[in-house]
């Protein structure tokens, strides 16, 4: 399995963590956010591309909708963000799940402007709603898919179960899939996706917390309430270098 590591775009100015992408000899599977990224140094992120061992993009459609500073349509946005995937040679690329904002058939145009813009297929992503038919129906017709809606608590843990089934069904096809925003680390082992992202490592700059990995696992620690932070880049540097140990040990064991 593959875990692509999230939320480096909002670590840019943490040398530790770009030195360690420079000079991983094995390199680092990184999942970039397009809104993120525009929102902070667009270049010097584009100069780290060639260094990482895979690279997914997702579209920030949702982080694009609520910044209200952002005047855009969909269509322009669509126009930079296929730009972005041009220039950079992006080849793992998501649509823009926007199924709430617009509706579904609204999706699937501007999946295909998109796909036509770039030449070349993008990553759907599977929500419950569009039904158990159009899952099957996007894993004959792509070798790549996701499924939407875990980080966000939409898909509830009790329902963790039918991923067996959906994994099942879409590797009989042919087609592989990444669980977006899967971060469950006692849940990972118990579904064999092909791929799944996180930004958990970046948590200890947000709450203190402190991952170390042994043994094939990733332990995490919360600071204590009484205690104070005094590095904080420092922390996300560790986190960082824990969670690649964790990556490489998960692309052959899990």
């Amino acid at each position: 399995m593959k875990i692509y590591l999230a939320s480096i775009e909002e670590k840019l100015s943490h040398e530790g963590i770009i030195e360690r992408i420079k000079t991983d000899t094995e390199g680092i599977s990184i999942l970039g956010s397009f809104f993120r990224i525009t929102q902070r140094d667009v270049k010097k992120y584009s100069s780290l591309l060639h260094y990482f061992k895979d690279f997914m993009l997702d579209s920030g459609a949702f982080s694009f909708m609520s910044n209200c500073s952002v005047k855009q349509g969909w269509e322009e946005y669509i126009d930079r963000y296929a730009s972005f995937i041009n220039e950079n040679h992006i080849e793992k690329f998501f649509e823009l799940d926007i199924d709430s904002l617009v509706g579904y058939e609204k999706v699937k145009e501007y999946r295909s402007l998109l796909e036509r813009k770039v030449n070349h297929q993008c990553i759907p992503v599977w929500h419950r709603t569009r039904g158990a038919e159009e899952f099957f129906r996007l894993c004959e017709e792509y070798s790549y898919i996701s499924i939407g809606g875990i980080a966000i608590k939409y898909v509830r843990s009790s329902e963790y179960k039918y991923f067996s089934y959906l994994i099942k069904e879409a590797h009989k096809r042919n087609c592989k899939i990444h669980a977006l925003g899967f971060t469950n680390l006692a849940e990972l082992k118990n579904y064999h996706f092909d791929s799944v992202d996180s930004s958990s490592w970046s948590s200890g700059g947000r709450y203190g917390t402190t991952f170390r990995f042994k043994n094939g696992e990733l332990v995490s620690k919360k600071r204590e309430a009484d205690k104070r932070m005094s590095d904080w880049v420092g922390l996300d540097e560790f986190n960082f270098g824990e969670w690649v140990k964790f990556q490489k040990y998960a692309e052959v064991h899990l």
